[in-house]
């Protein structure tokens, strides 16, 4: 085989079939135990997993129960493809709408997703605010919630169109915010939320 018939052959590999090697390769790496890993417009993206980040997905996920009931199909650290290049994400909270399927019972599609929610790591901050926040906006999530615990602040953005975000609220940790003009209805107590 020459080397043209090789780049051919490369170029006929889709996103996801490229998405799929490359998580395929790290899910064989033992010293990955403990990290979540994401790959964002081609970039492997790993994190180690701290408590203060647990301790406020488990406060978001119980949020979510509370409003919905224990049966509410809610996503943690699942592999949702959005559109671009090669971007695999697995948001901290993801809540699928009520009637949303998965695509060939195999993956979650992201306009399905009527609410993500990422926690700050500081090694991938500049990704949440950033690349995700762009991708998420672009696939019409209609809430997004950033948790900082580095700041004691949330930020909220809701209204996407035209890919971006055209309404953001912060908050400080120990306030009610009012999400019940968005497909969630509920009110998000910070309260307890642990600081960084």
């Amino acid at each position: 085989m020459t080397v043209l018939e090789d780049r051919t052959e490369m170029a006929e590999i889709t996103n996801e079939q490229a998405l799929d090697a490359m998580f395929e390769a790290l899910e064989q790496e033992p010293f990955l135990e403990g990290y979540k890993t994401e790959i964002i417009e081609g970039a492997v993206h790993m994190t180690p997993q701290r408590d203060v980040h647990w301790m406020i997905i488990r406060k978001l996920l119980h949020a979510l129960e509370d409003r919905f009931g224990r049966d509410v199909r809610v996503l943690s650290d699942v592999r949702i493809d959005f559109p671009g290049y090669r971007n695999g994400l697995c948001p901290d909270v993801a809540k699928p709408r009520y009637d949303a399927e998965r695509e060939g019972e195999e993956r979650w599609r992201p306009e399905d997703i009527e609410f993500v929610a990422e926690v700050i790591s500081k090694s991938t901050a500049a990704n949440d605010y950033g690349p995700k926040k762009d991708l998420y906006a672009k696939a019409r999530i209609p809430v997004y919630v950033i948790a900082d615990p580095y700041q004691g602040r949330v930020h909220i953005y809701t209204q996407p169109k035209q890919g971006e975000y055209h309404v953001e609220t912060k908050a400080d940790f120990g306030t009610e915010i009012d999400l019940t003009h968005t497909p969630l209805g509920l009110t998000l107590d910070t309260t307890d939320f642990p600081r960084g």
